[in-house]
């Protein structure tokens, strides 16, 4: 009896929600509201736009150091331990992060025009 009823609440919600969700946009319709908006760009225009490989090389950069970084997060309760392997292995890895963001500025890596 008590799956029955929830199932039935769930069921009735999920309609409620439903009927809720196509029911709100109509009250007001505004033209400027309905367009949509990307960053500034034409939604009717063309989609093939010249894209720029430097913010590609930017962007990709950018994703690699932040995934890299997110392996730094565990440091701090690594190192609570004392144990000189972890200090110097965490070290080593500060250090080839260093390395590659100074490469990367060196080579020009991070900036957006030539």
């Amino acid at each position: 009896m008590n799956m029955l009823l929830a199932m039935l609440m769930n069921i009735t919600l999920s309609i409620l929600l439903i009927l809720v969700a196509f029911w709100l946009p109509q009250l007001n319709i505004y033209t400027e509201k309905a367009n949509p908006y990307e960053c500034g760009f034409d939604p009717m225009s063309s989609a093939r736009l010249p894209f720029s490989m430097k913010f590609f090389l930017v962007a990709i950069t950018f994703l690699l150091f932040d995934l890299e970084i997110a392996l730094l997060l565990p440091i701090p309760w690594a190192i609570q331990t004392h144990n000189i392997n972890m200090m110097l292995t965490a070290f080593i890895l500060v250090s080839v992060l260093a390395l590659g963001l100074a490469y990367e500025w060196t080579q020009k890596g991070l900036e957006w025009t030539e």
